[in-house]
């Protein structure tokens, strides 16, 4: 339908988003484009502004408008313990929910500025203890052994999330409760 291009071209832009077929991102296109205008433009606004200020902290790589992130400013979170995750949106779950009260640290490559990088926190921070909140895989098992190898000079306590977290379940689509437990019952590496 060459008279709906736009149209067309808001329903592939919506489809592109992970989770969302081509009903809902059709249902997400007509709403905006004929329900809701102002939505629609609130929208638009919202994702502009977040695409042109917020990046990566440059200390955890989390997400943050500032160079560093607020967690990674906040001295009463300097409580000894790291917490490794695989994404940034990792942080948004556990800090939804006050699972953890000390510092993040985002280990999404194997690339060797990021061992560095996370050397340089465990240094700074005075870390005791590295946690890792892993999704249950070999892979997730494989790159914890890989990390604490890189690690094993820096007399650190290496303890991950217990087995509450299904294997193979992102940690976003885990409920509180397995979360809770599994964060409180973490098992030594």
């Amino acid at each position: 339908m060459r008279r709906l291009q736009k149209f067309n071209q808001l329903i592939e832009a919506f489809g592109a988003l992970p989770t969302v077929g081509k009903k809902s991102a059709l249902r997400f296109a007509y709403h905006l484009v004929l329900k809701d205008t102002f939505g629609a433009m609130k929208l638009a606004h919202a994702i502009e502004n977040a695409v042109q200020t917020i990046k990566r902290c440059e200390c955890c790589g989390g997400v943050s408008e500032h160079e560093i992130c607020e967690i990674c400013l906040d001295e009463s979170r300097n409580n000894g313990q790291l917490c490794i995750v695989e994404s940034a949106k990792d942080i948004f779950i556990l800090e939804e929910h006050k699972l953890f009260l000390g510092r993040y640290f985002v280990f999404d490559s194997l690339e060797d500025d990021r061992i560095y990088d996370l050397r340089k926190i465990i240094k700074d921070a005075n870390i005791k203890e590295m946690i890792f909140a892993f999704t249950p895989s070999l892979a997730s098992d494989a790159m914890i052994l890989f990390i604490e190898d890189k690690l094993q000079d820096l007399k650190l306590n290496f303890t991950k999330i217990a087995q509450g977290v299904p294997t193979g379940v992102q940690l976003e689509n885990v409920d509180m409760l397995s979360l809770s437990k599994a964060l409180e019952a973490r098992t030594k590496v």
